[in-house]
């Protein structure tokens, strides 16, 4: 796919990913990139960055300002998303809403206006879901992917990570926070493990998804993961006047969350194709003949390359960058 001369749509792209993948995608010489979101304040400030873009006030719930927002476009990256755990148990309808019924919108949307690709953002709460959030983002992953079974001549796949570091909401910057009003640093449980991946390799996963992608895949990128404890120790060594002496309070589960994340559950696997990087996991229509991994297997933060000393996610914490730009 030739992204130089293309009309890129961001749904969503006000965030974290909207804000990075602009830039990347800035250097390829697009004929337009739109960002389309609900919030006109982000884009005020986003604009001030990024002053060419084309900015579009809307939402993935109205079908007519969608249809509107996607005339013209080659590729449409879909990150409009209700992805706060806490809220979303609170008021599923709204996640449901944004979600699922957004996103088949979005669908719906892009094949009318004749779009080439579509890459959905998704995350690893929708393997296994056990929360509001992660349930609608499984079913959005349903949408998108069964669009390719009506052979729409439109390709619709999706990327699916866990947590990316320095995105809004996620644990880093309220590390940073807490330690910028001097109180101690919150962590759930000691032993929880998450992905630590950077936004640049979480748009790296979003263009192999938007090059290479047949339709009805779920594309996974490998990360390394570490407790939440050895990460909070390396932030407070890294960002705190006071160092390894910097406070820590064990608070609990929160509502909804998982101790570890899974990015391809054991059936997924079965239709799952590996790669040093990546894994692909193919649609239920479409399996390869040979599955990545033996029965019962599965891809979690748990299992994966663990980073637990100071300095290896000290590594991880300076390719980070600055994290005010992602807010």
């Amino acid at each position: 796919m030739q992204v130089s001369g293309s009309t890129i749509l961001i749904t969503g792209g006000t965030g974290s990913f909207g804000n990075r993948v602009a830039r990347h995608l800035l250097e390829e010489k697009p004929a337009e990139i739109r960002i389309y979101s609900r919030d006109e304040k982000k884009q005020w400030e986003m604009q001030r960055a990024f002053p060419t873009l084309r900015y579009i006030v809307g939402d993935v719930r109205d079908r007519r300002r969608l249809a509107e927002a996607m005339r013209g476009v080659d590729f449409v990256f879909h990150a409009a998303a209700l992805k706060q755990v806490p809220s979303s148990e609170i008021a599923p309808v709204e996640a449901m809403k944004t979600n699922a019924i957004g996103s088949l919108n979005v669908c719906e949307a892009a094949t009318a206006a004749g779009v080439k690709t579509v890459v959905a953002l998704s995350t690893d709460k929708a393997v296994k879901p056990v929360n509001a959030m992660g349930i609608t983002k499984a079913l959005m992953e349903k949408i998108v992917c069964s669009q390719n079974l009506y052979d729409p001549g439109t390709i619709f796949a999706c990327v699916r990570y866990g947590n990316v570091m320095g995105s809004r909401g996620s644990v880093i910057p309220l590390f940073r926070e807490q330690i910028a009003r001097g109180e101690p640093l919150t962590v759930t449980v000691p032993e929880m493990t998450r992905f630590l991946m950077t936004l640049d390799e979480s748009v790296d996963l979003v263009l192999r998804a938007l090059t290479t992608a047949v339709g009805g895949e779920v594309f996974v990128r490998k990360a390394p993961a570490s407790t939440v404890l050895d990460l909070a120790d390396a932030i407070r060594r890294c960002y705190s006047p006071h160092g390894a002496e910097h406070p820590i309070d064990i608070v609990g589960v929160r509502p909804g969350e998982k101790i570890h994340e899974i990015l391809v559950n054991e059936y997924e696997m079965q239709r799952s194709v590996e790669e040093d990087d990546y894994f692909i996991v193919h649609p239920d229509y479409r399996s390869p003949a040979k599955a990545a991994r033996p029965l019962g297997e599965e891809y979690t933060s748990e299992n994966t390359r663990r980073v637990s000393d100071y300095e290896a996610i000290a590594e991880l914490l300076g390719r980070v960058g600055a994290v005010e730009s992602y807010t």
